[in-house]
């Protein structure tokens, strides 16, 4: 069953429309009888909108996503012509100096200038011949909303002027909306008249039913649970479930749909598009007809950006998909087990010579001191004005492979695996690694690694405060295979040597958590090829705000609507990626790189007060130049200083801590990566 429902809801609206009344209603009167306006199949421009078909011909899927089930048209008012409107054809033209470079320069109109000064005048300057937005059409509420872009410094005269001549032109005029896209925008739209109707992105949200997340096509056999439920006991990973809510952790599956909508920022969303699995939100899931039609049965459900689907397919349909859709198998980078002893997180990857790419040099050096170390040496020397991180320092891979070979632990793993069991059934594999995590547990840890970690902890850097022992692994925070979330870190407070052995082991330990063996086994990784290093600083215990933030917009596949994605979440207590039901967290898009840094909201925290945000001003711009260090450093490794000419961002975690400054808290960026979400 395909769910695609513009044109079914674009019919039940009016033919005809009317002026509003002063309380934003439809006023009795004459109305006009509209015809549509378009004579080709693909016309570039038209002067009005007259049918349904003159709005879908024009309609491209909006340059940014950020509120799902929406297609767009842009339109611009000609001032140099009489306000002269036009509405664009938005697929063939993307952005609108596309258009009007085209069509309205020259001749008897003023000529067009080069796109650098026309970006600057037109959506910023009080003096600009073109009044610019878009019209976009949101499927859930059903809504034509006239929305600028969120850099825009329009006037609310101009917004009058552009949002009347809209209304006058289009069939759907008594419906249309305005829609604030930033803080910025709402606070000058305060002064538009009462005639025209505000419509908020929380009450655009309120209205929309379906999330699309990863867009991908998957088989599997839908099943029916719960979030407890899978975390309790793990799922096949030929199953696509429907649950109530997303999970803090899954182990492997073939797509996902939660009743609950996520973050895109979250871990389950973010290995969803390193699996290329679907992944989606779907208001009342647990009840849907057509899902629940399909219980128990082999599917093949699409998610797309407008549109859901799930169809029943047959065994052999379902086995030739999972053939021709096997992942390429993944070879992580081979352990060099040279590197002995402690090392100062910011020697651990030199910057390249002789012609080197900071991208080799990464991956060289993720093969002693793992991943998150290797990109942590990079932000550590950025410079803790930019990008402020704790110091840290590191215990290479050699001394985890001395742990498991001293214990036997790597002679347990290779019997597991030769038991037939163990390969077939997920619930053996659940039983022998929770044995393996046992004997971890009690495994010992040599003195000579124990005695130089508490020596570092005396010295005047970390003297006092608990550690923080990260996992830093060959096979996380790597482009192919971030592995988002598949490690656990710990605690250890060096004042109890006992403690500090409790989270050595267990953060070892994670290397082998059901989860994390499954998701190598899906990769065709061989388990005996994962090492891990130990990436340690200070612990964080006066957190103020905790977040993630990607590097660009991650709802602007096409690049062409620049902006910092921050997912942020007042405190400690609250995670942010995977929060408690019921808890919702800041997430807006921060446009650093434009003037005046305007901020569109997307959700807020419900843990601080209303009309409060998490961040103050200054965090914000703090965390934003913070960013914007991260994106153009890594850019020598994944992006457009690399050579690569597609989408590309840095994944962020960051913290805002009271422990150095109670009146100031202070930034500090715990980790980056390369993010491989939509665009890619």
């Amino acid at each position: 069953m395909n769910f695609k429902s513009l044109s079914l809801c674009c019919l039940v609206l009016s033919a005809c429309s009317a002026p509003m009344n002063a309380d934003g209603g439809v006023d009795a009167g004459p109305s006009r009888a509209w015809e549509c306006a378009a004579t080709t199949a693909s016309p570039e421009s038209l002067r009005e909108l007259g049918c349904l078909t003159d709005y879908t011909v024009l309609a491209s899927v909006p340059v940014s996503a950020s509120i799902p089930g929406a297609r767009s048209v842009k339109v611009v008012l000609d001032t140099a012509d009489s306000n002269a409107l036009y509405f664009q054809n938005s697929v063939m033209y993307q952005v609108h100096y596309e258009f009007v470079s085209t069509h309205l320069s020259g001749g008897a109109l003023p000529v067009v200038p080069a796109l650098s000064q026309f970006n600057q005048t037109e959506y910023f300057s009080p003096d600009r011949r073109f009044i610019l937005a878009a019209v976009s059409y949101y499927e859930g509420p059903q809504v034509f909303a006239l929305e600028f872009s969120p850099y825009d410094t329009a006037s609310a005269t101009m917004m009058q002027t552009l949002f009347e001549a809209v209304r006058e032109h289009s069939y759907f005029g008594a419906q249309l909306v305005f829609h604030p896209t930033s803080d910025a925008i709402a606070l000058e739209a305060k002064k538009l008249p009462s005639s025209i109707r505000i419509m908020t992105t929380d009450e655009l949200y309120a209205g929309i039913d379906y999330q699309p997340l990863t867009l991908a096509t998957g088989v599997g056999r839908l099943r029916f649970s719960t979030a407890a439920e899978v975390s309790a006991s793990p799922p096949s990973s030929q199953d696509i479930l429907v649950l109530d809510e997303a999970p803090n952790d899954i182990s492997v599956v073939r797509g996902l749909v939660t009743q609950t909508f996520q973050t895109p920022l979250s871990h389950i969303n973010v290995l969803s598009a390193n699996r290329g699995t679907p992944n989606m939100g779907l208001k009342a899931a647990l009840t849907n007809a057509t899902l629940r039609a399909l219980d128990g049965k082999l599917v093949k459900l699409t998610v797309g950006a407008l549109e859901w689907s799930a169809v029943e397919v047959t065994q052999a349909e379902a086995e030739a998909f999972w053939l021709a859709n096997q992942p390429t198998p993944v070879v992580l980078p081979p352990l060099d087990l040279g590197p002995s002893g402690l090392f100062d997180v910011e020697d651990c990857t030199p910057d390249p010579t002789d012609g080197g790419t900071l991208r080799a040099a990464l991956k060289d050096s993720a093969r002693a001191y793992g991943g998150k170390a290797a990109q942590y040496s990079i932000l550590k020397r950025i410079g803790d004005a930019t990008v402020p991180v704790k110091p840290a320092f590191v215990v290479p891979m050699k001394h985890y492979d001395e742990f498991m070979q001293d214990n036997g632990l790597y002679t347990l793993v290779q019997g597991y695996l030769a038991d037939p069991a163990f390969r077939t059934d997920s619930a053996v594999r659940v039983q022998k690694l929770n044995e393996l995590h046992t004997a971890i547990m009690a495994g010992t840890v040599r003195q000579t690694l124990v005695d130089a970690i508490l020596a570092k902890a005396a010295t005047a850097t970390y003297a006092g405060k608990k550690l923080r022992f990260r996992t830093s692994t060959n096979s996380e925070d790597l482009e192919g295979f971030p592995c988002a979330g598949c490690y656990e870190s710990h605690t250890g407070d060096p004042l109890d040597v006992p403690d500090v052995l409790d989270a050595i082991r267990q953060t070892y330990a994670s290397a082998w958590s059901f989860r994390t063996f499954e998701e190598r086994n899906f990769y065709g990784i061989d388990q005996f090829s994962v090492g891990m290093a130990l990436l340690i600083h200070t612990n964080f215990p006066d957190e103020e705000a905790n977040g993630v933030a990607v590097t660009a917009n991650p709802f602007d596949a096409a690049g062409l609507d620049p902006a910092f994605y921050v997912n942020v979440q007042y405190g400690g207590d609250a995670e942010v990626v995977a929060p408690p039901p019921g808890v919702t967290s800041d997430q807006f898009l921060y446009y650093f790189s434009q003037p005046n840094q305007p901020i569109t909201f997307l959700a807020h925290s419900n843990l601080i007060a209303p009309n409060t945000n998490v961040l103050t001003t200054t965090q914000t711009y703090q965390l934003g130049r913070a960013l914007d260090a991260i994106h153009k450093r890594f850019s020598a490794a994944y992006g457009p200083a690399a050579g690569n000419l597609g989408w590309y961002a840095m994944d962020v975690e960051f913290k805002f801590d009271d422990d150095a400054t109670p009146a100031s808290p202070t930034l500090y960026i715990k980790q980056a990566r390369p993010y491989p979400g939509r665009g890619q």
